[in-house]
């Protein structure tokens, strides 16, 4: 018969991890891109322009001049999309003491800004969304990056509608043609499987040598039109992929990402995690996106 053991023990310390851990997915690579811009309004107006066409210039010796016919630019104009976390902790919860952090409300306040820079992200490359203007009853949406890309290669035409070879090579020669630059390849998680084994191409070599470490993924895309980074994010609309010039598009600021202190009416704090957000793309047919990807 044992003696006095833990199993008959009361009043025993728990052994409990002073940490938190969160494997929920934080990167943005779209907003890690690109640059930012302030607006002063909640819509906001810019111009597009384009060169015409090549054509022969050859004129006799003491010609009169000829005038081009002039065409305006192009007005664009986006709109700015609020966006809200909310967080509300009691005082107690507060005040006691708790693992993996010092302070309730911090943490969770921390959360929040992470969570609404995801609703970013997903707000620029998760949708294929059109601005919405918004009333006193409904919500003003931003236009994502995806809808102001006009220029689009169809997937749809493959068998599989899965993203080929092929259809990044036109899309890069799409790019190429209308005097574009693109040197980022974005795309989903499950595409750069299939990025990846263009290398296993026929006529395609892969040198190992003597290394124990085997390399299967393409970081960089060398073809006849450009080389393009490939930059994965996880938050990129299942059926697109985006052949993009990263300095033709911008991020908009009306407020930026910031939290108030709301007024107290009782045993609680609430804060608010606001900001007011949108983009633009300087030039519509710049870049290209690939659609109806499965």
């Amino acid at each position: 018969m044992p003696g006095y053991s833990t199993y008959d023990q009361v009043g025993k310390s728990e052994s409990f991890a002073d940490i938190i851990a969160n494997i929920s997915p934080f990167d943005t690579p779209a907003q890690s891109l690109l640059k930012t811009e302030k607006v002063t309004a909640r819509t906001y107006s810019y111009l597009e322009d384009t060169y015409r066409a090549a054509a022969v210039n050859a004129i006799v010796e003491g010609a009169d001049a000829s005038m081009n016919t002039l065409a305006d630019a192009t007005e664009r104009s986006g709109t700015c999309q609020i966006m809200q976390v909310g967080v509300q902790v009691t005082g107690t919860a507060d005040a006691i003491s708790t693992y993996g952090r010092a302070k309730e409300s911090s943490y969770q306040i921390g959360k929040a800004l992470r969570e609404i820079k995801i609703d970013y992200e997903h707000a620029l490359v998760g949708l294929d969304q059109a601005a919405v203007a918004g009333s006193a009853s409904a919500a003003r949406k931003m236009q994502s990056l995806l809808n102001m890309t006009t220029t689009d290669v169809d997937a749809g035409s493959n068998s599989t509608d899965a993203l080929t070879e092929a259809k990044l090579l036109v899309a890069g020669q799409t790019a190429y043609n209308n005097g574009s630059n693109p040197d980022v390849f974005m795309i989903k998680p499950a595409d750069s499987l299939i990025v990846s084994s263009f290398a296993a191409a026929s006529g395609r070599n892969r040198e190992i040598q003597q290394s124990t470490k085997l390399v299967n993924a393409v970081d960089i895309y060398v073809s006849s039109f450009g080389t393009y980074r490939v930059i994965l994010n996880r938050h990129m609309k299942s059926t697109h992929a985006l052949l993009m010039d990263p300095s033709m598009y911008k991020l908009v600021t009306l407020r930026p990402i910031s939290r108030t202190l709301l007024a107290k009416n009782g045993d609680s704090d609430r804060h608010q995690i606001i900001g007011e957000l949108s983009a633009k793309h300087l030039a519509f047919a710049d870049s290209v996106k690939i659609s109806g990807l499965s």
